[in-house]
């Protein structure tokens, strides 16, 4: 589980267009809070700090704790506007979260033991049908990934989102179908499986036994 990232912002009283060109000319972001049965509130950011946390990885599945005067405010990022040419953030979206809370997130799929797989040892190709999972999950404990092991997979085996071990109170907000994560797939050549392979040996040693013994004859 992560743990929270603490930036400082300050509370922005005016809004509307021309409020926001300004709060981006001194430097920073214009932002708004909101959620949690609470009134929205207006804040502004300092640009090269939010500029770093919003270039990391999993911004959208990490909870931040802002520090708005004596009040903290701990929310997910819910959007972020870039400029179209410049790719300067324009404008921020965060949801407020309570420790009760149950929050839709994002999270990234990461894959373990290619080594160990079979499938992959005799040519196979690992297809990966979602990079990130969204999971509903405890507003105090989202995890950072989860983790699929691709020990002991063959060709043609599927990794399905029932396989995979989630953390205590975590749960796909998909339900109605146990869905694909990845497979192990044929690189198109004909490779198969070692154990495929035996048992066509072993059929080919038989077939030329008999042909064997018919010559004998």
């Amino acid at each position: 589980m992560s743990d929270n990232t603490t930036i400082s912002a300050e509370q922005r009283e005016r809004v509307g267009k021309g409020s926001a060109r300004a709060v981006r000319r001194a430097g920073r972001v214009p932002a708004v809070i909101y959620g949690d049965k609470k009134e929205p509130l207006g804040i502004t950011l300092e640009n090269r700090e939010v500029s770093k946390i919003v270039h990391q990885p999993g911004i959208f599945g990490r909870l931040l704790d802002i520090k708005v005067g004596k009040d903290s405010h701990t929310v997910l990022t819910r959007d972020i506007q870039f400029h179209s040419v410049s790719d300067n953030i324009l404008h921020m979206d965060f949801l407020r979260v309570s420790g009760s809370a149950k929050v839709s997130v994002a999270v990234s799929v990461e894959f373990i033991n290619e080594d160990d797989c079979p499938g992959i040892k005799i040519g196979g190709v690992l297809n990966v049908v979602r990079y990130e999972v969204e999971l509903l999950c405890p507003a105090t404990t989202i995890p950072e990934k989860i983790t699929v092991d691709l020990s002991g997979l063959k060709i043609g085996d599927s990794v399905h989102i029932s396989t995979i071990e989630l953390p205590e109170g975590v749960t796909p907000t998909i339900t109605d179908r146990d869905f694909t994560v990845a497979t192990i797939a044929s690189p198109g050549g004909g490779v198969k499986n070692e154990d495929e392979d035996e048992a066509e040996g072993a059929d080919g040693d038989d077939a030329e036994a008999e042909n064997s013994g018919a010559s004998d004859e």
